[in-house]
């Protein structure tokens, strides 16, 4: 992993990327991901436009709150899967969901339920992933929305 576990780093990377995708620099590929995720969330510019803020705050989900860092990776994350096909069919997925919610964003804000519930599975159990329970998940809901 690029970051290991240094959330404040990882905070950084964030802050940097958009940074520079303001400023109009050149990004590298990741930081492009990063730059296009933040563009597409206008209700997270200011607190990556103020490093302190965004490095020093914590996040409470039992309150109610969401951690836009972790939101935005989930966003990443499904691009990334999206751009690799994997899972082996993730790409179909994420192309039906976006048309039956009438958009990409849409759509990964609903696999990010799916994707969440596959990543905490694995680690409560000690293991990796499900691929085929995700996909599984993700063609039930699509059923539901067709």
């Amino acid at each position: 992993m690029i970051f290991g576990q240094d959330r404040d780093q990882l905070r950084r990377y964030y802050v940097e990327a958009w940074r520079k995708a303001r400023e109009g620099l050149p990004l590298e590929p990741l930081e492009r991901k990063i730059a296009d995720v933040v563009a597409e969330h206008p209700e997270y510019h200011a607190l990556l436009e103020n490093e302190d803020r965004a490095l020093g705050r914590e996040y409470h989900i039992a309150e109610g709150e969401t951690n836009p860092f972790m939101h935005m990776g989930m966003h990443i994350a499904i691009r990334e899967q999206v751009d690799t096909n994997r899972p082996v069919g993730i790409r179909a997925l994420h192309r039906r969901l976006s048309r039956a919610l009438g958009g990409t964003m849409e759509a990964e804000h609903l696999m990010m339920e799916s994707l969440a519930e596959a990543l905490w599975v694995a680690q409560r159990e000690g293991q990796v992933p499900d691929e085929r329970a995700y996909l599984l998940r993700l063609q039930e809901v699509l059923k539901r929305l067709e």
